[in-house]
């Protein structure tokens, strides 16, 4: 079923770029000193938001079609999972996501630091979300 598959494919990807964030370009720009590190933080968020919100949007929607086209309830699973990331993201990251936003880059500091490794343990969940997702369309493919 094609609108399964797109929506598996979808899923997978938006994982596969929330585990490299989280574990090879968060952790590569925690190296950077304070300054530097919240000015590579910020325009890598706006592009990986779009990215991100755009994949699991659109995955969740090609998992509800799959349900709807298959009479199979474990797509929307998936669909729910996958599209969980977008209200994780508003009200469990986006305030963070603000006030580090707000911060000048010439003000970075420990305080800002803090909030980026936060912001890591954070951005994990989507992650975790993803993972969920990818595996419970699996599952609903077979």
């Amino acid at each position: 079923m094609l609108a399964g598959q797109v929506a598996l494919v979808l899923a997978a990807a938006f994982t596969g770029a929330a585990f490299y964030i989280n574990f090879a370009e968060h952790p590569a720009r925690l190296v950077l000193d304070d300054e530097n590190l919240l000015k590579q933080w910020k325009p890598s968020y706006d592009a990986g938001y779009t990215m991100q919100a755009s994949l699991a949007a659109i995955s969740a929607a090609f998992g509800l079609l799959a349900a709807w086209i298959a009479g199979d309830w474990r797509w929307i699973v998936g669909a729910v999972l996958i599209f969980g990331n977008w209200p994780y993201t508003l009200f469990g990251i986006m305030p963070t996501n603000n006030r580090l936003k707000a911060i000048a880059e010439t003000d970075a500091g420990s305080t800002s630091r803090a909030m980026l490794v936060a912001w890591g343990r954070l951005h994990a969940v989507r992650t975790a979300l993803g993972f969920a997702a990818t595996l419970a369309y699996l599952w609903a493919l077979n």
